[in-house]
Protein backbone atom coordinates (compact mmCIF):
# COMPACT_ATOMS: atom_id res chain seq x y z
CA UNK A 1 0.00 0.00 0.00
CA UNK A 2 1.63 3.16 -1.14
CA UNK A 3 1.36 6.07 1.14
CA UNK A 4 3.87 8.49 -0.97
CA UNK A 5 0.68 10.76 -1.74
CA UNK A 6 -0.09 11.79 1.53
CA UNK A 7 2.97 13.24 2.68
CA UNK A 8 2.77 16.68 1.82
CA UNK A 9 -0.22 17.90 2.46
CA UNK A 10 -0.06 19.35 6.15
CA UNK A 11 2.96 21.72 4.31
CA UNK A 12 0.68 24.01 2.52
CA UNK A 13 -0.96 25.79 4.88
CA UNK A 14 2.22 27.68 6.32
CA UNK A 15 2.54 29.21 2.55
CA UNK A 16 1.00 33.03 2.69
CA UNK A 17 -0.30 32.63 6.33
CA UNK A 18 2.58 34.76 7.91
CA UNK A 19 4.10 31.73 10.15
CA UNK A 20 6.50 28.07 9.28
CA UNK A 21 6.10 25.38 11.16
CA UNK A 22 7.90 25.72 14.09
CA UNK A 23 4.99 27.53 15.22
CA UNK A 24 2.94 24.63 14.83
CA UNK A 25 5.06 22.93 17.86
CA UNK A 26 4.55 24.97 20.87
CA UNK A 27 0.81 24.98 20.62
CA UNK A 28 0.51 20.92 19.66
CA UNK A 29 2.64 19.96 22.75
CA UNK A 30 0.46 22.04 25.20
CA UNK A 31 -2.08 19.64 26.20
CA UNK A 32 -0.77 16.23 24.64
CA UNK A 33 -0.85 12.92 26.64
CA UNK A 34 2.71 11.52 25.12
CA UNK A 35 4.59 11.36 28.51
CA UNK A 36 1.81 9.81 30.17
CA UNK A 37 1.21 7.32 28.63
CA UNK A 38 2.14 3.96 30.37
CA UNK A 39 3.47 2.60 26.76
CA UNK A 40 5.15 -0.90 28.29
CA UNK A 41 1.67 -1.54 29.01
CA UNK A 42 0.01 -0.64 25.94
CA UNK A 43 -1.73 -3.78 24.46
CA UNK A 44 -3.34 -4.47 20.95
CA UNK A 45 -5.17 -7.33 20.55
CA UNK A 46 -4.89 -8.55 16.53
CA UNK A 47 -2.40 -6.92 15.63
CA UNK A 48 -0.31 -7.95 12.64
CA UNK A 49 2.89 -7.07 14.14
CA UNK A 50 4.36 -7.63 17.28
CA UNK A 51 3.91 -4.15 19.09
CA UNK A 52 2.80 -2.33 16.16
CA UNK A 53 0.20 -0.63 18.14
CA UNK A 54 2.46 0.82 21.11
CA UNK A 55 4.25 2.02 18.47
CA UNK A 56 1.92 4.11 16.57
CA UNK A 57 1.30 5.37 20.29
CA UNK A 58 5.32 6.22 20.23
CA UNK A 59 5.48 8.90 17.65
CA UNK A 60 6.14 12.34 18.88
CA UNK A 61 4.07 14.93 17.02
CA UNK A 62 6.84 15.67 14.60
CA UNK A 63 6.52 12.05 13.28
CA UNK A 64 2.94 12.42 12.72
CA UNK A 65 3.33 12.34 9.12
CA UNK A 66 5.79 9.08 8.60
CA UNK A 67 4.02 6.29 7.09
CA UNK A 68 5.97 3.54 9.43
CA UNK A 69 5.21 2.20 11.50
CA UNK A 70 1.84 1.58 10.89
CA UNK A 71 -0.32 -0.86 13.17
CA UNK A 72 -2.44 -3.04 10.48
CA UNK A 73 -4.83 -5.58 11.75
CA UNK A 74 -4.07 -9.29 11.45
CA UNK A 75 -7.73 -11.42 11.30
CA UNK A 76 -9.98 -9.28 10.43
CA UNK A 77 -10.90 -5.94 10.32
CA UNK A 78 -11.44 -5.42 14.24
CA UNK A 79 -8.41 -4.07 16.62
CA UNK A 80 -9.29 -3.84 20.49
CA UNK A 81 -6.41 -1.13 22.24
CA UNK A 82 -6.02 -0.84 25.93
CA UNK A 83 -4.07 2.50 26.58
CA UNK A 84 -2.79 2.87 30.43
CA UNK A 85 -2.14 6.17 31.78
CA UNK A 86 0.56 7.03 34.90
CA UNK A 87 -1.73 9.01 36.08
CA UNK A 88 -5.15 10.50 36.18
CA UNK A 89 -6.37 12.44 32.40
CA UNK A 90 -8.80 14.42 31.79
CA UNK A 91 -9.36 13.49 27.81
CA UNK A 92 -10.18 16.22 25.41
CA UNK A 93 -9.34 14.27 22.39
CA UNK A 94 -8.39 11.58 20.17
CA UNK A 95 -5.60 12.25 17.25
CA UNK A 96 -5.32 9.97 14.38
CA UNK A 97 -3.91 9.55 11.14
CA UNK A 98 -5.27 6.84 8.99
CA UNK A 99 -5.40 6.85 4.65
CA UNK A 100 -8.24 7.89 2.11
CA UNK A 101 -8.51 4.02 1.70
CA UNK A 102 -10.90 1.08 2.56
CA UNK A 103 -8.28 0.01 5.46
CA UNK A 104 -9.20 3.24 7.04
CA UNK A 105 -11.14 2.46 10.29
CA UNK A 106 -14.54 3.53 10.71
CA UNK A 107 -16.14 3.27 14.28
CA UNK A 108 -14.20 3.70 17.25
CA UNK A 109 -15.99 2.51 20.57
CA UNK A 110 -14.02 4.35 23.44
CA UNK A 111 -13.63 3.11 26.95
CA UNK A 112 -12.76 4.69 30.21
CA UNK A 113 -11.29 3.18 33.33
CA UNK A 114 -11.49 -0.80 31.04
CA UNK A 115 -8.26 -2.54 31.29
CA UNK A 116 -9.58 -5.92 30.92
CA UNK A 117 -11.43 -5.74 27.69
CA UNK A 118 -11.46 -8.72 24.65
CA UNK A 119 -13.75 -8.48 21.32
CA UNK A 120 -16.55 -10.33 22.66
CA UNK A 121 -16.95 -7.73 25.62
CA UNK A 122 -16.11 -4.72 23.45
CA UNK A 123 -18.68 -5.86 21.11
CA UNK A 124 -21.28 -6.49 24.10
CA UNK A 125 -21.17 -3.33 26.58
CA UNK A 126 -22.24 0.04 26.59
CA UNK A 127 -19.22 2.38 25.28
CA UNK A 128 -18.14 5.65 27.46
CA UNK A 129 -18.73 7.13 23.51
CA UNK A 130 -18.96 6.43 20.12
CA UNK A 131 -17.01 8.01 17.59
CA UNK A 132 -16.47 8.23 13.90
CA UNK A 133 -13.46 8.25 11.76
CA UNK A 134 -13.08 10.51 8.67
CA UNK A 135 -11.78 8.55 5.86
CA UNK A 136 -8.65 11.00 4.99
CA UNK A 137 -5.24 11.16 5.43
CA UNK A 138 -5.55 14.70 7.50
CA UNK A 139 -4.12 14.56 10.76
CA UNK A 140 -7.23 14.00 12.37
CA UNK A 141 -8.16 15.44 16.05
CA UNK A 142 -11.64 13.96 17.27
CA UNK A 143 -13.26 16.16 20.72
CA UNK A 144 -14.69 13.58 23.08
CA UNK A 145 -17.48 14.65 25.65
CA UNK A 146 -15.07 15.72 29.02
CA UNK A 147 -17.42 15.25 31.27
CA UNK A 148 -17.70 11.36 30.61
CA UNK A 149 -14.04 11.23 30.18
CA UNK A 150 -13.03 13.64 33.21
CA UNK A 151 -11.58 10.71 35.81
CA UNK A 152 -9.40 8.40 32.98
CA UNK A 153 -6.80 6.12 33.92
CA UNK A 154 -6.98 4.19 31.01
CA UNK A 155 -8.98 4.05 27.85
CA UNK A 156 -10.08 1.05 25.94
CA UNK A 157 -10.29 1.51 21.43
CA UNK A 158 -12.32 -0.73 19.75
CA UNK A 159 -11.92 0.02 16.25
CA UNK A 160 -14.95 -1.87 15.27
CA UNK A 161 -15.21 -1.61 11.47
CA UNK A 162 -13.27 0.41 8.44
CA UNK A 163 -15.04 2.31 5.76
CA UNK A 164 -14.30 -0.71 3.17
CA UNK A 165 -15.59 -3.35 4.60
CA UNK A 166 -12.16 -5.11 3.99
CA UNK A 167 -10.25 -7.28 6.51
CA UNK A 168 -7.53 -5.13 7.09
CA UNK A 169 -7.53 -1.64 9.28
CA UNK A 170 -4.41 0.66 8.99
CA UNK A 171 -3.49 3.52 11.67
CA UNK A 172 -0.03 5.03 11.49
CA UNK A 173 -0.58 7.41 14.11
CA UNK A 174 -2.26 7.71 17.39
CA UNK A 175 -2.25 10.24 20.10
CA UNK A 176 -4.46 12.19 23.09
CA UNK A 177 -5.22 15.73 24.18
CA UNK A 178 -6.15 16.18 27.48
CA UNK A 179 -5.24 17.32 31.15
CA UNK A 180 -3.42 15.36 33.26
CA UNK A 181 -3.37 15.16 36.98
CA UNK A 182 -0.79 13.20 39.10
CA UNK A 183 -2.58 10.56 41.85
CA UNK A 184 -2.03 13.26 44.42
CA UNK A 185 -3.70 15.06 47.08
CA UNK A 186 -2.84 18.34 44.51
CA UNK A 187 -5.42 16.65 41.74
CA UNK A 188 -8.18 17.90 42.69
CA UNK A 189 -6.92 21.41 42.78
CA UNK A 190 -5.08 20.75 39.14
CA UNK A 191 -8.87 19.90 37.79
CA UNK A 192 -10.81 23.05 38.98
CA UNK A 193 -7.85 25.45 37.43
CA UNK A 194 -8.05 23.35 34.03
CA UNK A 195 -11.55 23.53 33.92
CA UNK A 196 -11.97 26.90 35.24
CA UNK A 197 -9.63 28.15 32.22
CA UNK A 198 -11.20 26.79 28.97
CA UNK A 199 -9.75 29.17 27.22
CA UNK A 200 -6.35 28.07 27.52
CA UNK A 201 -6.73 25.22 25.82
CA UNK A 202 -5.79 26.28 22.36
CA UNK A 203 -6.58 24.03 19.31
CA UNK A 204 -3.47 22.39 17.70
CA UNK A 205 -2.53 24.32 14.27
CA UNK A 206 -2.38 21.89 11.34
CA UNK A 207 -4.96 19.64 12.22
CA UNK A 208 -7.93 18.91 10.50
CA UNK A 209 -9.96 20.44 13.74
CA UNK A 210 -13.29 18.28 13.92
CA UNK A 211 -12.72 16.12 10.46
CA UNK A 212 -14.25 12.95 12.59
CA UNK A 213 -17.36 12.98 15.02
CA UNK A 214 -19.15 11.84 17.81
CA UNK A 215 -21.86 9.83 17.04
CA UNK A 216 -23.23 9.25 20.67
Amino acid sequence: MSHSHCHDEHHDHSHGDGHDHSDDITPALQNMLYEQIDFPKVITLNEDESNSGRAICQKTWAQRLDPEPELVSSADEQLLMTIPFTGQVRLHSIILRTSPSGACPKTLKVFANEDALDFETASEKEPTQVLEISQTSEVQEIGVKRAKFGTTRCLGLFFEDNWGGEDETRISYLAFKGDFMKLNKEAVSVLYEAAANPSDHKNIVGIGQGVGRSIQ
